[in-house]
């Protein structure tokens, strides 16, 4: 007699391999191709990747480099920035957002958010605009997109460069024009967590102009054309053939993972919301111009109750993370910047109240059940003991 399988206890915040698995006679067919061609670096794969993403961005040109991280510094290196030069960036995201300006001597100039989106407030910008204002890098956070419209307006009327951080929002929209196509350049990240995730890292950058195009792939290439004469001084930064083949075998179900996101969003609000357990958090805020591809989903936890619902969570088995628990403008690497605490007040919140739920796209109706019902529990438990 048959056994019945044993009831799941948990719920991972990701689970990487469980999207790889459902696709692994394809990767392993693709990644055999490449080994067998011997082509690892500029493999046709690479070129076939960058045609695609160009299409999903709607740019005349993709450029494939070695990461996200990469995408940003070459594409500041494209407009020459020098030490002393500011770039501005909201604080809430990423690390590599403002690293990418520090490691060319420039300035991060951060930015406060938006409190609903979590993006840039472009309202925000003009204010933070001085003679050494080179660019401004608005992120794409969470797989929703800023204000392009009135932030490329701020940057075409300053005749500063906009650069769009689209690393966690590939496919996302804005006013139905997809994320990547409206600033000068647009970076990619194709890190596995990722909404288009490779098998380790891998970025790309797009772009309308046929000049910049040349200059970021001169750029990403040691600054060679013909090969040993050096014209610029570059990177080495490549998207290897192995990593193109295996993305381009996702590339089918690209807009599947974004309808499961969605899905998935959904049912969390419908499910939270009947629950009654809005009344002690807020869900994300999904702005009506925005199509959102939910990279993440996250909730605003309110009362200084995050970190206990978080480990009340973690100890049922549900993953939960907080993106981001330190904004970059109180890191200790950028505290010569000289923003004080209170500098930045809709960041700081955020970071105070934002958690985590899993949204990946082979995330089960079951699991979001248990998810429910492990908050469901935290405030049931926190009521009582404030009853007490």
């Amino acid at each position: 007699m048959s056994q019945a399988a044993p009831k799941q206890t948990h719920v991972p915040l990701l689970d990487v391999n469980r999207g790889n698995q459902a696709l692994h006679a394809e990767i392993m067919e693709a990644i055999e191709s490449v080994v067998t061609s011997g082509r690892f670096l500029h493999g046709p794969d690479v070129g076939e990747l960058e045609c695609k993403i160009a299409g999903v961005c709607e740019t005349k040109h993709a450029i494939g480099c070695a990461s996200g991280s990469d995408a940003l510094l070459l594409a500041l290196m494209s407009l020459d920035i020098q030490p002393g030069d500011e770039v501005i960036v909201p604080s809430f995201t990423f690390f590599a957002t403002a690293s990418a300006v520090s490691r060319l001597g420039a300035i991060p100039v951060f930015v406060d958010i938006d409190p609903h989106t979590y993006n840039i407030d472009a309202s925000l910008i003009e204010g933070n605009i001085s003679s050494r204002t080179r660019a401004i890098i608005p992120v794409h956070l969470f797989g929703q997109c800023a204000a392009m419209d009135r932030i490329c307006g701020i940057g075409q009327s300053h005749n500063i460069t906009v650069i769009e951080d689209a690393a966690q929002a590939i496919g996302a929209t804005y006013l139905d024009r997809p994320a990547g196509s409206w600033g000068e350049m647009g970076c990619l990240s194709f890190y596995p967590t990722k909404n288009l995730g490779g098998m380790g890292d891998g970025g790309m950058m797009v772009c309308h102009s046929d000049t910049l195009a040349s200059k970021l792939r001169l750029l990403a290439s040691h600054g060679m054309s013909p090969r040993y004469y050096h014209k610029v001084l570059g990177i080495n930064s490549r998207l290897d053939t192995i990593q193109a083949a295996v993305l381009r075998v996702k590339m089918a179900y690209l807009q599947a993972y974004s309808d499961a996101r969605q899905r998935n969003a959904a049912r969390y609000d419908d499910l939270l919301s009947k629950h009654g357990l809005t009344q002690w958090f807020e869900l994300p805020y999904h702005a009506p111009e925005a199509g959102h591809v939910w990279n993440q989903y996250g909730i605003r936890v309110h009362s200084g109750l995050r970190d206990a619902m978080r480990r009340h969570l973690t100890e049922m088995g549900i993953g939960n993370e907080v993106y981001y628990p330190v904004p970059l403008h109180q890191q200790e690497c950028f505290r010569e910047l000289g923003y004080a605490t209170g500098s930045l007040p809709e960041t700081e919140t955020a970071a105070a109240e934002i958690l985590h739920l899993p949204i990946y796209p082979e995330l089960t109706e079951s699991e979001q059940d248990m998810v429910v019902e492990g908050i469901k529990r935290f405030y049931a438990s926190a009521t009582l003991r404030r009853a007490a």
